[in-house]
């Protein structure tokens, strides 16, 4: 080879060298960004250090909470089945049908729609999109989307006479089934996940015979739920499931990656974490300002609500556990962690004397929630008063996964929009609750827009409202005093209806 051809070799190679570099670093600077979604069950507003408790001790969550969007007034459904349909479709609960959990309905169905339970595929959810532009993920723990009979419930004429039903803990005759291609498309891994651990039709672990009285409750293992593989190592359900999911991080980490850590903990049954943290718990101070730890309460009740705090306490530390790994792996940078919960506390197991009612009440206590949004350096660190909702998700996963062309109805707004300041749109768009099934109360439709929430129960046309600014315990109905406002928010409310064409209860007073 002459000298001529040998530096045109060197040039040719030194070219193709460069170029090859400039297109890796360009695929690197536009990888997607990775994704932690966790949904904790039943975590109360006031249940988290960084929401103001003194007795629940959360320091994981607070130390990422100073370096995160903090929402106040971040709000889900009463329950878990409609804010978890929300959250997966981005749709009302008019338009899939899921008001409540339907074993909990009460009445007839001259006072209900009783709630369906399995969410058919003509409603997509957000995992679907994201698997079409190459996003690989796990759905791990709580996934209550599905019915115990989904082929007999598919096929049923809506509305219903009788409520669902659910099979018996310690009867696993459906599990065979549920693993059949027939029914295994409604499951994670036929809407667009790489695998499920752990999820289920059943809203609670305790799947075992005796269920909540079983001695492990479903939290200790061996695990009795038929979607999670036995390993010699389990221990605690809420360790296992964080395990499961750092170990899918680790083997996806070149890749975009959608993280659906959604804990079964700390619905019940209630068991403690370990005996050295209940004794923890149980010497801790009541807080007299929430009621934590218990007032005026029985040793059996106080010992409840020490187990539920470990687990509570648990759940942080397994959080903490899954940023460790994301700093340790150069992944945080890009990497937004998302952290809420379902609906509020659980009135048996903790308590808020700060806003009224709990978990299955449309009042504050049942559907305001904790919730966190860190992405550094692409969120402003700071509280906000933006009023979120769980129709919210869906949108902003999106967003962040640069998917822009979805189909079908989508009831939120992406809150990308305030990650770095607060914008008018959170300011002023109202929100909106449909309640067609029965409960801790009856059936409503409700309104909250600015400082005001608006409640109008369908089966007697009465009218409450409260200035959630001024009185965050609901104590003060002024429908009657603040007349413009109830005027103009229930002609909205109204319009709302109209507009969707919302189904009402057979027993609503009201013509639309």
């Amino acid at each position: 080879m002459n000298r001529f051809n040998f530096i045109s070799l060197v040039l040719v190679l030194i070219v193709f060298t460069a170029c090859k570099t400039s297109e890796e670093a360009k695929k690197e600077t536009v990888k997607k960004p990775n994704i932690v979604f966790v949904l904790v069950d039943d975590l109360g507003w006031a249940d988290v250090g960084f929401n103001g408790s003194k007795y629940f001790e959360t320091p994981n969550l607070d130390a990422l909470a100073e370096k995160s969007l903090v929402l106040n007034n971040a709000y889900m459904y009463p329950t878990c089945s409609p804010t978890r349909t929300a959250i997966f479709t981005g749709q009302q609960s008019f338009r899939t049908g899921v008001y409540t959990v339907p074993v909990l309905e009460k009445g007839t169905d001259q006072e209900n729609i009783f709630s369906r339970w399995t969410v058919g595929k003509e409603h997509p959810i957000y995992s679907e999109p994201m698997a079409e532009v190459g996003y690989k993920s796990i759905h791990l723990g709580k996934w209550h989307i599905v019915g115990p009979n989904p082929k007999e419930e598919l096929k049923m004429q809506f509305p219903i006479k009788q409520k669902l039903t659910q099979p018996d803990p310690g009867v696993y005759e459906w599990a065979e089934v549920h693993k059949t291609p027939e029914v295994q498309q409604y499951y994670p891994e036929g809407r667009g996940f790489l695998k499920n651990v752990g999820g289920t039709y059943r809203g609670d672990p305790a799947l075992e015979v005796n269920g909540y009285k079983s001695v492990g409750g479903g939290y200790w293992a061996p695990f009795s739920n038929p979607f999670i593989e036995q390993k010699p190592t389990d221990n605690w359900l809420t360790d296992r499931l964080t395990d499961d999911a750092i170990e899918f991080i680790g083997e996806h980490k070149e890749d975009p990656f959608l993280i659906n850590l959604n804990f079964y903990a700390v619905h019940r049954p209630i068991r403690a974490r370990s005996e050295e943290l209940l004794q923890k718990y149980l010497s801790k101070p009541v807080d007299s300002v929430t009621g934590q730890g218990g007032i005026g309460v029985n040793q059996k009740i106080k010992e409840k609500m020490a187990g539920y705090a470990s687990m509570v306490e648990s759940v942080d530390e397994n959080i903490g556990r899954v940023v460790d790994y994301l700093d340790k792996n150069g992944l945080r940078e890009n990497t937004i962690i998302i952290v809420t919960s379902d609906n509020g506390q659980n009135g048996n197991t903790s308590s808020n004397y700060l806003l009224r009612g709990s978990k299955g009440y449309i009042y504050e206590g049942g559907i305001k929630v904790p919730m966190l949004i860190n992405w550094p350096n692409k969120i402003t660190p700071r509280r906000s008063d933006a009023a979120v909702t769980c129709l919210d998700i869906f949108p902003t996963l999106m967003d962040v996964a640069g998917i822009n062309d979805c189909k079908g109805t989508l009831d939120g707004n992406s809150v990308t929009e305030i990650f770095e300041k607060d914008s008018k749109l959170f300011q002023e768009r109202p929100l909106f609750w449909q309640i067609n099934s029965q409960w801790k109360h009856g059936t409503c439709s409700v309104i909250r827009k600015g400082n005001h929430k608006l409640i109008q129960w369908l089966s007697t046309g009465k009218i409450e409202l409260y200035n959630l600014k001024t009185d965050a315990t609901e104590s003060n109905n002024i429908a009657d005093v603040e007349t413009e406002i109830t005027k103009n928010m229930l002609a909205e409310l109204v319009e709302w209806r109209k507009e969707n064409k919302v189904p009402l209860p057979p027993n609503s007073v009201l013509d639309f």
